[in-house]
């Protein structure tokens, strides 16, 4: 399999999935150009951010300086509702998106906020009784996590693993079974909402995120996201459509490289990444799945960069449970 995958995006591609977290997908696809997406406004609709001017004389704390850094805005939202308590869970998209997302919700929503992503993983890694046959230990299991933390809101952010990495999906793949690969993966949907749902008392709401365009097999991204919106109407959760923010607007399951600046990207020089020809890139060179613009490592990590497409991506998912809380 690793042969096939090794063919299709080369040996440079398949070591930085493999060392991110192995989450991407054997098959063929495409990718092209796109119109300007919409900017992405912060949840006060003002410019902040870690490069924006602070509105007192005072210099700057050491926390705004360990907020600049972690890509957060430095003013932040009043929600109409307690601070929420949110755990994020996921594969390497949620490793490396992890410290940004946990920056903004603290800072704009006041949220408590534990993450506990494994990168390679899928939904069936985080269900209660796959024990040995898991990338995931039993205390980070979701509904154990529900049970000791008691969060309010449980974002899922999952490519979709498609070509057998984890143990869990029984060697299930998208490109040699795949209606038993989509059954399969809206079967664990269902049992994932329930588990978490009875673990949390029915007050815990699970955030569904959908994932951006897959150059590699683009219409099985479009069908994983169908799963999620479908499991979020029949069990009351939420759909957070971040992949909407990494694609062009003219094309929402269309892949691109770069993106035009955003007017934020524009206002703060680390987020554009070519101000000249005003685009910004969302991923690395080779690597069509991750967005973090900082070299691949052997051990999975946040992501230790300013990064367009994370930033992009953890303020859809901001704004999504900000919504909810109005």
């Amino acid at each position: 399999m690793r042969k096939r995958k090794r063919g299709l995006w080369g040996a440079g591609v398949l070591a930085g999935v493999l060392l991110l977290g192995a989450c991407g997908d054997p098959g063929s696809g495409g990718g092209g150009g796109g119109a300007v997406p919409a900017d992405l406004p912060d949840a006060t609709g003002r410019a902040t951010g870690p490069a924006a001017a602070p509105e007192s004389p005072a210099p700057p704390s050491a926390t705004t300086r360990q907020r600049a850094a972690r890509n957060a805005p430095d003013t932040p939202d009043a929600p109409d509702k307690p601070s929420p308590k949110v755990l994020y869970l996921g594969d390497s998209l949620a490793m490396e998106n992890q410290d940004v997302l946990g920056a903004q919700l603290k800072d704009r929503l006041g949220a408590r906020y534990r993450s506990a992503p494994y990168s390679g993983t899928t939904l069936c890694d985080y269900l209660d009784g796959t024990g040995k046959d898991s990338l995931v230990p039993d205390k980070d299991k979701a509904a154990a996590l529900v049970r000791a933390q008691r969060p309010d809101y449980v974002v899922l952010q999952f490519w979709g693993n498609a070509w057998g990495y984890t143990p869990c999906m029984d060697g299930i793949t998208y490109d040699k079974q795949r209606a038993k690969y989509f059954d399969r993966y809206a079967a664990d949907a269902r049992r994932l909402a329930a588990q978490i749902r009875g673990a949390g008392g029915g007050r815990t709401r699970v955030v569904w995120v959908l994932q951006g365009p897959d150059p590699i097999t683009p219409d099985r991204v479009r069908r994983v996201n169908a799963i999620y919106q479908a499991q979020a109407r029949a069990s009351g959760g939420l759909v957070a459509d971040a992949g909407k923010a990494v694609a062009p607007g003219a094309d929402r399951y269309t892949w691109v490289e770069k993106l035009p600046c955003t007017a934020y990207e524009r206002e703060h020089s680390a987020y554009c990444t070519e101000p000249g020809a005003g685009l910004t890139a969302l991923h690395r060179d080779k690597d069509y799945l991750h967005f973090c613009l900082a070299p691949t490592t052997a051990r999975s990590r946040p992501c230790p960069v300013r990064s367009p497409g994370i930033r992009r991506l953890t303020s859809v998912i901001t704004e999504r449970i900000r919504a909810d809380l109005r």
